[in-house]
């Protein structure tokens, strides 16, 4: 019977990890992780262009979107579903409404895409200049 040896780091002496992040830390970092640097990137053009005013038009979307979530969660847990939110959009209204949100899920993630990869194009054109940018985003 063979058994394989237990790694344990090496730390250099007087340079040990200490555990002090506190809730703040982790909430602040779950935050930045979830809205993601292009929120920031993209409200400074819109603080810019139309003021403080915009700020209201971010809490009054993100509270619709709360919502919205809070509704298709309760959705799900009364009628679970191995399939996508269409199911349920289908369920409470139609045939017609799951058939339009399915495509325009669809529609939705193929004009994401392009964005996308046109932003990456962008950021990655900056770097190498002498590659076109319409190449760089067919790669991307």
């Amino acid at each position: 019977m063979t058994t394989t040896p237990v790694l344990t780091p090496v730390e250099p002496p007087g340079q040990q990890l200490h555990g002090t992040l506190r809730p703040r830390h982790l909430t602040m970092l779950a935050m930045g992780g979830v809205i993601g640097s292009g929120l920031f990137v993209g409200s400074g053009a819109g603080i810019a262009l139309a003021g403080p005013g915009i700020v209201l038009s971010f809490v009054a979307a993100g509270v619709l979107t709360m919502l919205v979530m809070r509704m298709m969660a309760e959705m799900a847990a009364a009628f679970p579903s191995s399939g996508s939110f269409s199911e349920h959009a289908e369920l409470a209204f139609g045939p017609w409404a799951g058939f339009t949100i399915g495509w325009l899920y669809w529609v939705t993630i193929v004009v994401v895409l392009a964005v996308e990869s046109t932003a990456a194009a962008v950021i990655v054109h900056g770097w190498l200049p002498g590659v076109p940018q319409w190449l760089l985003m067919l790669l991307f």
